[in-house]
């Protein structure tokens, strides 16, 4: 289905031009598929639960066998994925190390090289080397997520305003070595389910670029039971945050730490009905270090609970 979803909405970005389709398809990579198979390639499963108590979700093999061979093709295809053109350009849709040699919609030869350690960093370099000066836009998609994003070219600030969800448009007389420098602030957000979904009212989730992130109990302290952990989020939530690229845990990755609540009581132990009053001082509790995984890479260890959307206070001082 998240393959499905990549797909579509690639035609869908074909038919409209329009940048929220691709930052669906990001999302939809970066997170449902990468899910889909073990981090050594060698397991793979068919849905993407968004909690667990910690069964087995990855077989080497299923009697239905669509999901490798489909992976396969993905993967494969991804390439075509990373740029498209029009007749007024070229754009620039998925940050990812790469080498295009193509030709512009006029026939003009052009080369672009992207350099960049996305989706853990921000910064993309992108070098165009069209054979001949040529006059163009390059569109470079700013993600949704990226509040704050800036556009340089040739090392001086880029015109205009760099708008989340929006291509930022470089009208200019490209010449073979231009260099447009892309930042995209890699600030955690934490996310708010339509309130029409109640299984995730008062929860939220957490990402940081396009990596939807989640709470596996292999890194809960103490080994006390993830769903009695509480987020405490305040009035600046991306504060409480703090950022770490560990290389040697689950084939290297940024973990992101903040501070919890452990409730100091179980959720078990609570009554079925109680007063406001009551819970709101319920939420006191021990309080803890809570590491966010990137999503794709749960069940990548023995089996263990896990959640993606998180209890969440707004108590005042509360992850400040």
């Amino acid at each position: 289905a998240a393959i499905a979803n990549m797909m579509w909405n690639w035609r869908m970005l074909a038919a409209t031009g329009e940048s929220r389709f691709m930052d669906v398809i990001e999302r939809a990579l970066y997170n449902g598929i990468n899910s889909g198979m073990s981090l050594d390639g060698t397991l793979y499963c068919y849905r993407n639960p968004l909690e667990s108590s910690g069964e087995k979700i990855r077989n080497p093999w299923y009697d239905t066998t669509c999901c490798p061979p489909n992976l396969q093709r993905i993967f494969a295809s991804l390439p075509g994925y990373l740029y498209s053109t029009s007749a007024e350009g070229l754009y620039v849709q998925m940050f990812h190390n790469s080498s295009l040699d193509w030709r512009l919609e006029n026939g003009t030869p052009i080369k672009v090289t992207q350099e960049s350690k996305y989706p853990w960093e921000g910064d993309v370099t992108i070098t165009v080397s069209p054979a001949a000066a040529s006059d163009f836009t390059l569109f470079v998609r700013i993600p949704a997520w990226a509040d704050g994003a800036n556009v340089a070219v040739n090392g001086k600030p880029a015109p205009g305003v760099a708008k989340q969800g929006e291509y930022f448009a470089i009208k200019r007389n490209w010449k073979a070595g231009d260099k447009v420098e892309l930042s995209l602030p890699m600030t955690p957000h934490l996310i708010l389910a339509n309130e029409r979904v109640r299984e995730n009212v008062g929860r939220v989730a957490v990402e940081r670029g396009p990596l939807v992130y989640c709470l596996e109990q292999h890194d809960y302290p103490g080994r006390e039971s993830i769903f009695n952990a509480i987020l405490p989020v305040g009035t600046t939530p991306a504060r409480g945050f703090r950022s770490e690229f560990l290389p040697d845990k689950l084939g290297g990755i940024v973990v992101l730490k903040h501070r919890g609540i452990a409730k100091s009581k179980p959720l078990t132990d609570e009554p079925l009905y109680r007063t406001l009053e009551t819970a709101n001082r319920s939420v006191n509790g021990r309080a803890v270090e809570l590491t966010f995984i990137p999503y794709y890479a749960w069940a990548n260890r023995e089996p263990d609970s896990m959640q993606v959307w998180i209890p969440y206070t707004q108590a005042p001082g509360a992850g400040q």
